[in-house]
């Protein structure tokens, strides 16, 4: 066996299991049961070596936990709690599909949606809140596109709506 082709077997097969779970855990971050789909829709599909998650709301214990229209009924604040919640909820989704979320490569996009007033203009400072999440779980595996706009509505009256793509090995 080459030199090189040991060091390769030797790096994976030490490379220890689970350390994304290890980084939400160092963040106190749980992830809860994924929330069951709002409508006639798959919460995650799978293609080739992409993951598509379905937009997620912030859902907590069976409940929106952060609903309205910014800043008429929810304060930026909130809003940007919401945006990690539904983050959250968006990694419950691909652990309950793929079993670990270490099988993520790469976090390709982010869409976030914000229930806004027609004045409001600060999305990208609502969903920023998940970007850094995901950054910060990730690394650079975490750094991603993203698309942050302003909607008249949202479903449940939720505040914010995140979806994303992931590439996976």
């Amino acid at each position: 066996m080459s030199q090189c082709y040991e060091d390769k077997v030797k790096t994976r097969t030490v490379k220890p299991d689970f350390v994304i779970d290890e980084k939400l855990a160092s963040l106190n971050i749980i992830l809860p049961s994924p929330p069951k789909p709002a409508g006639s829709y798959v919460p995650v599909v799978v293609t080739g070596k992409l993951v598509f998650v379905s937009g997620q709301i912030p859902i907590k214990d069976g409940k929106v936990a952060y609903f309205g229209k910014l800043t008429k009924d929810v304060s930026i604040e909130e809003a940007q709690k919401a945006a990690k919640l539904c983050i959250i909820n968006a990694l419950a989704q691909i652990k309950n599909e793929l079993g670990s979320l270490d099988k993520i490569s790469k976090i390709i996009r982010v869409s976030g949606f914000v229930n806004s007033t027609p004045e409001f203009t600060e999305q990208p400072k609502v969903i920023n809140a998940a970007s850094d999440l995901i950054f910060e779980i990730f690394g650079a595996k975490g750094q991603h596109s993203r698309i942050a706009i302003g909607v008249a509505s949202l479903p449940l009256n939720s505040c914010v709506e995140i979806d994303l793509i992931a590439e996976i090995v």
